[in-house]
């Protein structure tokens, strides 16, 4: 086997698993995004929430585009989920500012993905450009043997 062909396996094994990375980044910034949206509501609700008074009739989402019609009872306390399916009473401010964190926390993440998948897929493109001109390099060699083998039969 040829240095040519050798260095073209490298490069195509290092190909899968630059695009196989590629795939799973992207999975976790789908993830990711789905997280800050979802912090963005409960942003959203709390800044809605901010304004009502006890006993104010709402709709809370249950899921599925369906809603339960339920009572406001103390608008300054809110039930502040830590992980784990732990949730702990919170006030509405420090509600406010763990999910105000927990948002630029999601962002500052996002933000680093996204530079690691450019920087993936830059290194995907070098990789192909690189195994087209490899596999080229190999054709043409292919070619001039095969000329040589033919005329040496001739």
């Amino acid at each position: 086997m040829s240095s040519d062909e050798e260095e073209l396996r490298k490069i195509a094994v290092e190909l899968r698993i630059l695009e196989n990375t590629a795939e799973n980044m992207q999975s976790r910034i789908s993830f990711v995004n789905a997280a800050i949206a979802e912090l963005t509501y409960a942003n959203l609700t709390l800044e809605g929430l901010e304004k009502e008074k006890i006993d104010t009739s709402l709709f809370v989402p249950i899921g599925g585009g369906s809603y339960v019609k339920a009572r406001l009872e103390s608008p300054d306390k809110i039930i502040f989920g830590v992980g784990a399916g732990v949730a702990i009473e919170k006030t509405f401010t420090e509600a406010k500012e763990k999910i105000k964190n927990r948002l630029d926390e999601m962002e500052k993440a996002r933000s680093s993905m996204e530079q690691q998948m450019e920087q993936l897929l830059e290194r995907i493109r070098v990789d192909r450009d690189r195994l087209q001109d490899l596999s080229t390099t190999l054709s043409k060699k292919e070619r001039g043997a095969n000329v040589r083998e033919a005329k040496s039969r001739a």
